[in-house]
């Protein structure tokens, strides 16, 4: 037994010198440490020793494999360190050399029209407001008057988790922050609120996605009426589209708010005129709005005798389109900077 633990020991340190890549060190622990290696093997001749013996001998390979790992494994480390200072020479880099240039990005037009608005309406006494796009479909629906059934649920084409029976759906509009907003507001008092955030809809094309932003706005108070709702407008679209723009309204249908109006704007590329972007009309539709429906007062807690209110909702992509005259909503979402870029100058115009 002594002779062969001497063999063994001999055989590994005439192996170990030879050893030169991590292949080589897992060939070596195999033939070793591994379950049929050469130490583990001594273990089955030792059936037969006695005791004393069994442990004489089980000190003495215990003492062999402890060797064996130690030089193994010492050899392992030598080598990945060898290899990790090789590839950190080859990659090590010259600071001296002139650099790449970095390619320059910029607010992508979402972004510059959603903040347009904000800043806006945060100067006319609104407060900004957020909801989460999960939502259910009491908030996103039977809340703003549109119960289980009702045709205007058809034209949304809503994402529902599984179908319109079960609870939860990606909000089809922001109105749904505005239920949201009424509802913590526990003192049921006035209210003054722009809810700009993604939307998703069933719907995809040059003009349409199925993931797109809307802004939608909230009064309610004591004694509001269609006349502040204009005005508001009108400096809305001012603002955004420039001073000679004008506003028309159009009788419409929403459930949550009656009267209802479909809001139109002189056309910003013939001045009210009319060409080809208006169809010779002169004027764009860019957005709805309406007073409160009594009963959504209602089903958030206010009370439609004494309050009343406005709200009125557009797509923030819509808008950016006819700001900066953008012809596909896809590119918009598309992250090339080559687009992107170009909106830096439409900020010094």
């Amino acid at each position: 037994m002594k002779e062969k633990v001497g063999s063994i020991r001999e055989s590994l340190n005439t192996d170990i010198k030879e050893v030169k890549t991590i292949q080589d060190i897992v060939e070596l622990k195999s033939k070793y440490i591994g379950k049929t290696g050469l130490i583990s093997e001594l273990t089955k001749g030792m059936a037969e020793l006695s005791i004393e013996e069994k442990k004489e001998f089980g000190m003495i390979i215990n003492e062999l494999k402890n060797e064996a790992n130690s030089l193994i494994f010492g050899k392992e480390e030598e080598i990945n360190n060898a290899i990790l200072n090789e590839k950190l020479n080859k990659e090590a880099i010259d600071i001296t050399l002139p650099s790449k240039k970095i390619k320059r990005g910029s607010l992508n037009p979402m972004t510059r029209i959603t903040e347009e608005f904000e800043d806006l309406f945060v100067s006319m006494g609104y407060t900004v407001y957020d909801g989460p796009e999960l939502e259910t479909d009491e908030n996103c629906f039977r809340k703003l008057n549109l119960p289980l059934g009702h045709p205007a649920r058809d034209t949304q084409d809503t994402f529902y988790l599984k179908d319109e029976v079960d609870e939860y759906l990606l909000r089809s509009q922001t109105s749904t922050a505005q239920v949201r907003a009424m509802e913590d507001n526990t003192e049921k008092g006035p209210i003054r609120i722009v809810c700009p955030g993604k939307v998703y809809r069933r719907d995809e094309d040059a003009t349409h996605s199925h993931q797109f932003m809307q802004i939608e706005g909230l009064v309610i108070d004591k004694n509001i009426s269609m006349a502040d709702l204009k005005g508001t407008l009108e400096t809305m679209m001012k603002h955004v589209l420039g001073e000679k723009t004008e506003v028309r309204f159009r009788p419409s249908y929403f459930p949550f708010t009656e009267p209802s109006v479909e809001v139109d704007v002189t056309c910003f590329k013939c001045g009210g005129k009319g060409c080809n972007l208006c169809k010779d009309t002169g004027w764009i539709e860019v957005l709805g709005a309406g007073m409160v429906h009594p009963d959504v007062l209602t089903m958030s807690g206010y009370d439609p005798k004494v309050y009343q209110g406005f709200a009125f909702g557009t797509g923030l992509d819509r808008m950016a389109m006819f700001k900066y005259g953008i012809p596909d909503i896809r590119t918009i979402y598309g992250n090339d900077l080559r687009f992107i870029n170009q909106f830096d100058r439409k900020d010094e115009e």
